[in-house]
């Protein structure tokens, strides 16, 4: 079940797959995207708050803008919407709590980096972008 109304999240979504994004739905595709993807992958827990929309989700685009070493695929979960694929991909984020927004690296399937909602709130996008750029250059260079 959906706690938001889709065209209200609609924009939201668009504002990651419009941008490269694969927006992944249910449990299977998630599972498939992380475990069967070589190479790095950028996983955005995407969210309705207002550090998903201020920060979060500009961070992510700044850093895909300006970074010459990116992850080699980008991925997308809603938070509040598709429950089962959220829980998935979450599965895959341990041991890091369940948080939203966040985003997560991944290597052959591995996580390798992390940033919590907590690490988001209260910084700006070129904030987010920095940190994330960081983690590019130090796992996706490889």
């Amino acid at each position: 079940m959906n706690s938001y109304p889709e065209m209200l999240v609609e924009p939201m979504r668009k504002q990651l797959t419009d941008n490269g994004f694969t927006q992944l739905l249910d449990p299977e595709s998630v599972e498939n995207a992380i475990n069967n993807t070589k190479g790095t992958s950028l996983v955005v827990v995407n969210s309705v708050c207002g550090c998903a929309a201020g920060t979060a989700r500009p961070g992510v685009l700044l850093s895909l803008l300006e970074s010459e070493i990116k992850p080699e695929n980008l991925f997308t979960v809603f938070a509040g919407m598709e429950a089962h694929a959220v829980a998935k991909a979450r599965e895959f984020m341990l041991p890091y709590p369940p948080s939203s927004p966040a985003v997560a690296l991944f290597k052959d399937g591995k996580i390798v980096f992390m940033l919590e909602r907590h690490e988001i709130e209260g910084k700006n996008a070129p904030m987010i972008a920095e940190e994330l750029m960081k983690a590019y250059r130090n796992f996706c260079a490889n």
